[in-house]
């Protein structure tokens, strides 16, 4: 499991976190993701198979049309055992636990 951070240029209003899910659902990660208040960054947590991390993360770090990611920062986790599903959480909620 990963912890990553999408750092813009521009990763907010543009569909950023839509594009993320859709991706992990592509490659069959659980997570989740979210906008942080800066207005400046997204963050979130994935696991998955190594090779369906590394490609998703190549994803991540394109972003979706009109988005512009600066840097890519990402971090191993201890794994979520039973997590299921990938979902857009809201920037003022708590995400869950690590």
């Amino acid at each position: 499991q990963i912890h990553f951070t999408a750092h813009g240029g521009k990763v907010q209003g543009v569909f950023f976190r839509a594009h993320t899910v859709s991706s992990a659902l592509q490659h069959s990660l659980t997570g989740w993701v979210r906008n942080l208040p800066s207005g400046t960054a997204v963050e979130g947590q994935a696991q998955g198979t190594e090779e369906n991390l590394g490609a998703f993360l190549k994803e991540v770090d394109k972003g979706p049309p009109n988005a512009h990611v600066v840097r890519l920062d990402r971090r191993e986790i201890p794994l979520k055992e039973g997590e299921e599903g990938f979902r857009k959480v809201k920037s003022y909620e708590v995400p869950p636990e690590d």
